[in-house]
C-alpha cells in the first residue's frame, strides 16, 4: 500500500530490481539502456503500478506514429526514488523519468541532469498554458521549466463523516476556532474528534502544512526550503506550532494516534465505522473508502477545504499536498524533438479521459470537458475548482525538500507532536535539514 491509491509518494515495501542494469532490463519492459540503449529509441521510465494501464496505452499511442519508438520501463514498490537516483548518472539512464518535481528533481537539475523543457515550450506553448498554473510551477526551478505535468493532482482535504456530526449538530467547520469548538463537542460526546495515522509520519506533517500557510501564507516555507534557516524561528511558525499543540491538547487525535496508521487502514476505519468525525488527508481518501467500504463512501463521507485562520497571512484556497507527479527529461537524451512530441501527449483528450477513468484528476485545462465521465463527477469538480482557484498549492514539504530530508523531517514532525520536542527543539531539527 503506498501513500495513496495512485501512487505520488513511495511509502510501501515491493519487490524491485536491485542493480541499475537490472532496474530497466528486468523491471522494464523494452530492455536495456537508455538513450544511449539503440538508434529511435526513447525510454520512459515510470513508477510501476495500476497507473501504468495509462502509460502504456499513451506509449502505443506515440509509438503508431512516430519513427523514434518509445519503451516504457518500470519501478515497482517504494524504492523509485532510490533505484532513480542510482540509474540516472549511467548509461542505463531513461530519457524521459516520472517524478514529484520540487525537491525530488532539484538535486538533478544542480547536477546538470535534466533537460530545460523551455526550448519545447516556445515551440509548443500548450505544453505550459494547458496546465493549471499551481500545478505546472511545482517543476519551475530558478525560473526554468523541468517536468511536464502526467497523471493527477491530490490536494488534502478535510473528510468528515456525515452521520457523526449531524448526530452532534454540527457541520465541516470553515474556521479555526469552530474546529477547536467541534473537537471540544466530540470528545465531550466520547468520539475522537480527528483519526490520524501517526504510526506512518507523513499524515501528521499535513497538518503542519496547512497550519504554517494559513498562519504565515506561503512565502514562509519558500524562504525555508530556499536555505533561509531562520524563517523556521519566525513568529509566524512560531505561531502556528503553539495553535498545533493547542490542538494536540485539546485531545484532537487522542491518545493513540502513533499506533494508527493510513497505509494499513486503521485511520480511514476509524472515520467509517464512526469512532471519528474527521480526517485529513490526501483527495486519494475517497479511493481507499470506496474500496474498503463502498456504502460509506457513497453515502456519509463529507470533504471540505481546511478551515481559514482568521487574521493569518494565508488564503483560504491556498492548498498543499501533491500537486501533480510529472515527466522530465534526461539532458543527454539523443532524441528531444521525438520526447517533445511524445510530451504533447500529456494534454491531449485521450490522456485526460483515461486517466479520469481509472480515478486521476488530470490538471489540464480541458478537463472539465471530460469531468461526466470520471468516477465520481460531483468529487472531480470540487477538487478541480479547488486547484483551479488556488492562489497558492503548496508541494507536500517532503516532496519539496531533497529525499535525504524524508525521514529527519517525519521523526521531527512526529515528536513534537508527541510532546517530545517543544517548539524551539521542532525549529532546530527543521534548520538542520538538507535544502535543495
Amino acid at each position: 500500500m503506498t501513500r495513496s491509491s495512485t501512487p505520488l509518494r513511495t511509502t510501501a515495501a515491493a519487490v524491485a530490481c536491485t542493480t541499475a542494469l537490472a532496474l530497466l532490463t528486468g523491471c522494464g519492459s523494452g530492455g536495456a539502456g537508455g538513450s544511449a540503449g539503440g538508434s529511435g529509441v526513447i525510454h520512459v521510465l515510470v513508477y510501476g503500478d495500476a497507473g501504468n494501464t495509462v502509460e502504456k496505452r499513451i506509449v502505443d499511442t506515440f509509438n503508431k506514429t512516430s519513427k523514434v519508438r518509445a519503451v516504457l520501463d518500470t519501478i515497482p514498490g517504494a524504492d523509485y526514488q532510490t533505484k532513480l537516483q542510482t540509474v540516472i548518472t549511467t548509461p542505463q539512464a531513461p530519457d524521459v523519468f516520472f517524478d514529484w518535481g520540487g525537491g525530488s528533481i532539484a538535486p538533478f537539475v544542480k547536477a546538470g541532469l535534466l533537460m530545460p523543457l523551455d526550448d519545447m515550450i516556445a515551440k509548443d506553448p500548450a505544453l505550459k498554458a494547458d496546465f493549471l498554473p499551481s500545478v505546472f510551477n511545482t517543476a519551475v526551478i530558478d525560473g526554468k521549466s523541468y517536468g511536464i505535468p502526467m497523471r493527477g493532482t491530490q490536494p488534502v482535504l478535510l473528510f468528515d463523516n456525515k452521520k457523526v456530526l449531524a448526530d452532534a449538530g454540527l457541520t465541516p467547520p470553515t474556521t479555526w476556532d469552530q474546529l477547536l469548538s467541534e473537537v471540544h463537542a466530540l470528545k465531550a460526546k466520547g468520539t475522537t474528534p480527528i483519526a490520524l495515522g501517526g504510526g506512518d509520519q507523513w499524515p501528521t506533517l499535513m497538518w503542519f502544512e496547512y497550519l504554517f500557510d494559513r498562519v504565515a501564507g506561503p512565502g514562509l516555507f519558500q524562504r525555508a526550503v530556499g536555505g533561509d534557516k531562520q524563517a523556521w524561528a519566525d513568529p509566524a511558525s512560531l505561531k502556528a506550532l503553539g495553535m498545533l499543540k493547542q490542538l494536540v491538547d485539546a485531545g484532537a487525535f487522542g491518545t493513540t494516534f502513533d499506533s494508527v496508521k493510513f497505509t494499513d487502514g486503521g485511520s480511514p476505519a476509524l472515520l467509517a465505522k464512526g469512532k471519528a468525525a474527521f480526517e485529513l488527508m490526501g483527495s486519494w481518501e475517497y479511493a481507499t473508502q470506496q474500496t474498503a467500504d463502498p456504502d460509506f463512501a457513497k453515502d456519509q463521507l463529507g470533504y471540505s477545504a481546511f478551515p481559514s485562520v482568521p487574521g493569518g497571512q494565508g488564503d483560504p484556497n491556498d492548498l498543499v499536498g501533491n500537486t501533480n507527479n510529472f515527466y522530465s527529461v534526461r539532458s543527454t537524451t539523443k532524441y528531444p524533438d521525438a520526447v517533445a512530441q511524445f510530451l504533447k501527449l500529456m494534454y491531449s483528450d485521450d490522456f485526460v479521459k483515461a486517466q479520469l477513468a481509472i480515478g486521476n484528476l488530470p490538471t489540464t485545462t480541458n478537463t472539465p470537458d471530460f469531468l461526466a465521465g470520471s468516477a465520481n463527477p460531483a468529487y472531480s469538480k470540487y477538487q478541480y475548482d479547488l486547484v483551479k482557484q488556488a492562489p497558492s498549492f503548496q508541494l507536500s514539504w517532503d516532496q519539496a525538500y531533497p529525499p535525504a530530508a524524508m525521514t529527519p523531517m517525519h521523526q521531527t514532525v512526529q515528536r513534537f507532536l508527541d510532546g517530545q520536542l517543544d517548539a524551539n527543539g521542532f525549529v532546530r531539527a527543521m534548520q538542520a535539514l538538507p535544502t535543495p
